[in-house]
């Protein structure tokens, strides 16, 4: 899959495309049934799918400081929509002089002049070009002038999750600061994902003999509620560990907040990844996956209290983990 960062980016010999357009922030089940759909359209016009989507958030142009908790970071949502099968993604970066343009002046510069659009696909709600004046509509009577055709599909994906409310990324975060991250999964179709690089901490885990990986998030991180959860820890696949073992997806213990036993006030992410105590990953991007909330985060009164709870917490975590794999 090609991807471009702004217009000029785009091959000069680029043919016709189906597109769809959105922040794609989780790229969720709702958003994924649109990108399925871009492909196949693409692949029936013999067209090529292109997704297209900002950075930053828009609404962080729009009102500084509202950016919303990001469900995934740019580069993880490039290679969730690769996976779905499109052709190139194109991010756009998103400035206070983009935001003043018009719907008619984005449909010509990007679907028309760039994209070469042949087909655009939609939910019911997109809107677009300053102050959100475009719609669907405007969208579609703007297509049938440029000769390109649209298509609104119904986004009305539903679960368990949210008591039943429609997927989408806000129900996502939501869900995320609740700690359900068992909900998450079903509106996502996988488990809720945070990335960083491990950095030092107070190292209190390695003395404790649960060595964690403390992950300093990519900002704007959406980080589930503090408490203790079983997961993944996924680190670089090429080549063996420090302790001698392979790398990749490792069942981990996780724990989010801030250690209150040691009276911590720094909110941290930190994964044991089970039985594997000689790890050393430290400047390591790494990824958390969530699979299940155990507990609340507890001040314990004493350390060896706080033992034989993290002695449980890895034991559900690994019942949990193996059943999941």
């Amino acid at each position: 899959m090609q991807r471009w960062r702004g217009l000029e980016e785009i091959p000069g010999d680029w043919g016709r495309s189906v597109v769809t357009i959105g922040s794609f922030d989780g790229v969720h089940r709702g958003h994924q049934l649109i990108i399925e759909r871009v492909v196949e359209r693409a692949r029936e016009l013999g067209a090529k799918a292109v997704v297209v989507t900002f950075d930053p958030h828009p609404s962080e142009v729009v009102r500084p400081g509202s950016h919303p908790p990001l469900l995934a970071p740019q580069p993880r949502r490039a290679e969730l929509i690769e996976e779905l099968g499109a052709d190139a993604v194109l991010v756009l970066p998103f400035t206070h002089e983009f935001s003043q343009e018009s719907p008619e002046f984005f449909v010509r510069s990007v679907l028309v002049d760039a994209l070469h659009a042949k087909a655009v696909v939609e939910g019911p709600n997109f809107r677009f070009g300053h102050r959100a004046a475009g719609n669907v509509a405007l969208l579609a009577e703007l297509g049938r002038a440029a000769d390109f055709e649209v298509e609104v599909l119904d986004l009305q994906v539903t679960g368990t999750a949210g008591a039943g409310e429609p997927f989408s990324s806000s129900l996502c975060r939501r869900l995320v600061a609740e700690g359900d991250v068992a909900g998450v999964a079903e509106v996502l179709g996988r488990p809720h994902r945070v990335e960083g690089v491990v950095v030092r901490g107070a190292q209190r885990g390695r003395e404790l003999g649960y060595p964690t990986a403390n992950v300093e998030t990519v900002p704007h991180s959406a980080i589930p509620a503090d408490g203790v959860y079983a997961g993944w820890l996924t680190v670089p696949a090429d080549g063996t560990l420090a302790d001698g073992g392979p790398g990749g997806r490792l069942p981990a213990a996780i724990s989010v907040g801030t250690n209150p036993t040691f009276d911590g006030t720094s909110r941290t992410v930190e994964a044991y990844a089970i039985d594997r105590v000689g790890l050393d990953l430290y400047g390591l991007h790494v990824a958390v996956d969530f699979l299940a909330y155990l507990r609340g985060m507890e001040k314990f009164d004493s350390i060896e209290a706080l033992l034989e709870r993290m002695a449980d917490d890895v034991k559900q975590a690994r019942v949990l983990t193996d059943a999941a794999d």
